[in-house]
């Protein structure tokens, strides 16, 4: 493991009290950070929107985000168990799973998943969501790696519980409601530039976010600008 990187990962995921945070590109830096240092295939967020349902706000690749989609929408996965007991639910090996979640162990298979770790992303009696680390092979997880992944969710859950230190019942369920709108939005810029480019939507999503850092400026401002065509964005489409 970068020891390096993983001391750079705890700061970035600590600095959110800034003007421009970005709730998204935040938690995308914690699933791209998972995958990079913890030997997990992909990873993804579900975070409680404000009526106490969860949302896909972050995946490593588009592949995971459908799964964590198909979890939400059949009501069946170890992410939504973690969430609701506010504990680990660890699974070396999901075909030992079928019983339990006959529809999404079948739809991890599919998409190349057989283990797969969800951590609850808690903060005391207060759980906000799940971090969800895939691995394509079965097999006994590492004990260090998990201590460090539920940290890094520990750390993101303290960043995100902060920002409604001073108005408790609002700032956070405000912030998590305007990045799902930007996430609608990011998820039509991503269709539109896939089918400009003829390329795949995990590419799009990175070209959008490599455009949004290159020139300083919030993923979900880029996005809605490529959507309406109400700026020009020289340099995005080739």
């Amino acid at each position: 493991m970068n020891q390096q990187l993983l001391a750079k990962t705890f700061v970035e995921l600590a600095d959110t009290l800034v003007a421009d945070f970005d709730l998204i590109d935040f938690l995308r830096l914690l699933t791209d950070r998972c995958v990079g240092m913890l030997d997990a295939s992909a990873a993804g967020v579900l975070l409680a929107d404000r009526d106490g349902k969860l949302r896909v706000m972050a995946a490593s690749d588009e592949q995971v985000r459908l799964l964590e989609l198909f979890q939400l929408q059949n009501d069946e996965g170890p992410c939504l168990e973690a969430f609701r007991a506010g504990t680990q639910v660890i699974v070396p090996d999901l075909t030992r799973e079928v019983d339990r979640w006959p529809r999404f162990v079948t739809a991890a298979h599919r998409s190349g998943f057989g283990a797969v770790q969800a951590l609850p992303m808690r903060l005391r009696d207060e759980t906000v969501g799940a971090l969800n680390l895939f691995h394509a092979a079965p097999g006994p997880f590492d004990p260090v790696g998990t201590l460090v992944a539920q940290a890094l969710a520990d750390v993101a859950t303290i960043s995100l519980l902060q920002q409604r230190s001073t108005h408790r019942s609002t700032v956070l369920n405000e912030q998590l409601q305007t990045a799902l709108n930007s996430r609608v939005l990011i998820e039509q810029a991503k269709g539109k530039l896939a089918e400009r480019q003829n390329i795949d939507m995990e590419r799009a999503f990175t070209t959008l976010r490599g455009y949004a850092r290159a020139h300083n400026r919030r993923l979900s401002d880029v996005a809605r600008a490529f959507i309406d065509d109400s700026e020009p964005l020289p340099g995005l489409v080739t």
